[in-house]
């Protein structure tokens, strides 16, 4: 761990949007972890509990994020891992700033992203050696400081989701054309993302099945809107 990653200064400045009534929220994990069902089942449970929700993907989200994402993950050529850093933190900006910032301001709003900062701490910061300290300090300014109050990071192990991508059997991105040495190196990187921000993540084990990963998601999503209740009658 480089001295910038363990900076208790840096690590501080990360925080969730301060918008009463409202909540940010985003969903973790390596390919195959089951992020997109498992925010629709999300999605449905909230809006049946009255909550006003809105999924996101990163990068997208914008027009100019969703050209952005067309374009890396359609490349053909490697790119410099600090290039990829930097264009998946611009389309982040994008996003809070046309988006999440905005939608926030409307109590009883939850947002829901697939995919945010701890993506790129452990595809650019890890699995492409670039450092998460130098990730960190990419996203230490306002928007980009900015992170969910809760993220759910479904955890598989690499067997798991090569096993899980090969019964997909559909066209690999620039991403998932990766070995099984990236993604264990994507796996060390979510697991160092959430030993730098225990509060916020919560590890799910993804290798469940539906119900029992669904089951330990809506407790968690539970805990976090009572603590919330509980801090505003404080």
């Amino acid at each position: 761990m480089t001295n910038t990653e363990n900076n208790p200064n840096l690590l501080a400045q990360f925080r969730p949007p301060g918008f009463p009534g409202s909540y940010f929220l985003s969903f973790e994990g390596i390919e195959g972890a089951g992020k997109s069902t498992q925010i629709i089942k999300a999605k449905e449970t909230l809006e049946s509990r009255g909550f006003r929700v809105l999924v996101l993907r990163e990068p997208g989200g914008t027009v100019f994020g969703e050209k952005l994402r067309t374009a890396v993950l359609s490349a053909t050529t490697q790119l410099h891992p600090l290039a990829e850093a930097y264009l998946f933190a611009s389309s982040r900006v994008q996003l809070l700033n046309d988006v999440i910032l905005k939608e926030l301001n409307t109590p009883g709003t939850i947002i829901i992203c697939d995919r945010y900062i701890d993506s790129s701490l452990a595809y650019q910061g890890v699995a492409r050696g670039l450092g998460i300290g130098v990730v960190l300090e990419i996203h230490q300014n306002f928007p980009l400081h900015l992170v969910p109050h809760l993220t759910l990071y479904l955890r598989i192990d690499t067997e798991t989701s090569m096993k899980r991508q090969k019964m997909r059997n559909a066209p690999k991105d620039y991403f998932e054309a990766q070995g099984p040495e990236f993604y264990e190196k994507l796996v060390n990187g979510y697991d160092r993302a959430r030993d730098l921000f225990p509060e916020r993540i919560r590890t799910i084990d993804a290798s469940k099945d539906f119900e029992s990963v669904q089951k330990e998601i809506l407790a968690a999503l539970d805990g976090l809107l009572l603590q919330e209740r509980q801090n505003e009658d404080a």
